[in-house]
């Protein structure tokens, strides 16, 4: 079974910014790299946001989550946060000559708070 990509407490703010920590959604460890072409969108709005940048073969576990950060002001009420990206998976054929890509999506109604005490730690 795999954890949400979005928990409850995935977003922080701060002033005019913004991070949403998402949970990797398969079933074994993934290099931090095989996260691609992350969109973010809240309350319907495009948002400018990339994930933080990880050690060169930093490895994404199961427990934890990688940091996107944004540059946008968020109140502190609760936010439609939807989040999509595609997971190469390297050890699965996609093709004759490439790895398998799988497209995941969550959208979820997120209140700002704060991080809080948790066995996941920040990946990047």
């Amino acid at each position: 079974m795999t954890l949400h990509i979005l928990r409850d407490d995935a977003l922080t703010v701060d002033a005019d910014r913004f991070e949403l920590r998402i949970s990797l959604p398969w079933i074994r460890s993934l290099p931090v790299s095989s996260l691609q072409d992350v969109a973010v969108t809240i309350d319907g709005k495009a948002a400018s946001a990339l994930p933080r940048p990880a050690a060169p073969g930093a490895w994404w576990f199961l427990q934890d989550r990688v940091v996107i950060e944004g540059r946008q002001a968020l109140g502190d009420g609760p936010h439609d946060v939807d989040v999509a990206f595609g997971l190469v998976i390297p050890y699965l054929p996609g093709g004759p000559d490439r790895p398998l890509t799988l497209p995941f999506h969550e959208r979820r109604d997120l209140r700002p708070g704060t991080r809080t005490d948790s066995v996941s730690r920040d990946v990047a």
